[in-house]
């Protein structure tokens, strides 16, 4: 099954919190019981360090709803330019197998005052 495609939208400097619904190929919630799940986001795809590596929770694990979070001091280090990132979100099953399940560009809206 091919991987979801969802972009998102994060200010620099500011606590970035997206919930997302995985759905399998005929519209059901994937159930995440006994799942881990893990995200990052890159400048590209052949970059070594990602520049976000999101927080990730399994919120409702019979619905398929995970959040992605990244925390004011994490977003506020994103190196700007590039204003746009690519990330992809992956699952891994209690048999180990892992799977792709959505990716994106992530959206950068640049700040102007500094962290505090």
């Amino acid at each position: 099954m091919a991987a979801g495609y969802q972009d998102l939208y994060l200010e620099q400097g500011s606590t970035f919190n997206e919930t997302l619904t995985l759905n399998d190929a005929y519209g059901n919630p994937y159930n995440l019981t006994g799942f881990q799940v893990a995200s990052q986001a890159k400048a590209s795809y052949y970059s070594a360090n990602a520049s976000i590596v999101f927080v990730t929770t399994i919120s409702n694990a019979n619905n398929g709803v995970i959040t992605l979070s990244a925390n004011s001091s994490v977003t506020s280090n994103i190196i700007t330019p590039p204003t746009t990132l690519l990330y992809d979100v992956f699952i891994k099953d209690v048999f180990n197998n892992v799977t792709r399940v959505l990716e994106g560009r992530v959206f950068i809206d640049p700040a102007v005052t500094p962290q505090f």
